[in-house]
């Protein structure tokens, strides 16, 4: 794992810590509201069953999860990063001077998903401008894969957690109406009624997880592949500069 990705980390488990303590207060808060037999936010989460339990260490998990990869999608999927002006800048006057290698030592200097399509482009570059295109698109959705893997497990984690959720939901539903039969009388109802609310944190948990996953995940991947696709014209905008020097040199064999 690089440094990035460690701090990346670092930093989603310290706000789930502070994401843990806000819900527990939320939750106190709504016990103070309903009645004093009502469990309190930290026995709902540790008082369940083992099952009950690891649900709610892997909605943790999904939780940390998908802020880090929010984060690192803020900060990787830029268009300054991926389109660096000073690399187009410079390809963009090497091959108007009609220097290939430097455009070359351009592309190997400032690595980035522009530098790689433009470098098939180079390579292919003998072949005509029609190979050349075909090559640019194939790496540009190349590219794009790469881009796109790790904003994917955003979706992913909006799927799974809901359904996280839900499971929690069931089995505490399960606990709750097997409770049922060894309770008696008025203390039937109130147990039933704290079981059921404690199970529907789940749920919650779920729902408070996908919905922000899902937003990251949906505008990410547009702005992705904006800038992809951006990045595929403007790599065949300077390709265009060799093709012209190939008209003129011909115009000039003629």
């Amino acid at each position: 794992m690089s440094n990035g990705m460690k701090k990346i980390w670092t930093v989603a488990v310290t706000f789930m810590c502070l994401y843990g303590t806000q819900l527990s207060l939320f939750a106190q808060e709504a016990e103070g509201k309903a009645k004093p037999s009502q469990a309190g936010f930290m026995k709902i989460v540790f008082g369940g069953s083992i099952v009950d339990i690891s649900i709610w260490m892997m909605l943790f998990g999904a939780s940390a999860a998908t802020l880090a990869f929010i984060i690192d999608a803020m900060i990787s999927v830029k268009r300054d990063k991926l389109i660096p002006e000073d690399l187009v800048e410079g390809v963009r006057e090497s091959l108007n001077e009609g220097d290939l290698n430097s455009a070359i030592a351009a592309c190997e200097e400032n690595p980035s998903p522009l530098s790689n399509i433009l470098m098939v482009g180079f390579s292919n570059i003998t072949e005509g401008f029609e190979v050349i295109q075909d090559s640019i698109s194939a790496a540009a959705e190349y590219e794009s894969e790469k881009l796109l893997q790790k904003v994917n497990y955003l979706n992913m984690l909006g799927q799974i957690a809901p359904m996280l959720g839900l499971l929690g939901t069931v089995t505490g539903m399960v606990s709750a109406f097997a409770g049922m039969a060894t309770a008696t009388g008025s203390a039937k109802a109130t147990m039933l009624a704290a079981a059921i609310a404690g199970a529907l944190w789940t749920t919650c948990a779920g729902l408070l997880i996908s919905v922000p996953a899902l937003i990251s995940y949906t505008l990410t991947r547009n702005n992705a592949i904006r800038i992809i696709l951006e990045s595929e014209a403007t790599v065949i905008d300077l390709i265009k500069t060799l093709r012209n020097a190939e008209v003129d040199a011909e115009e000039e064999e003629y």
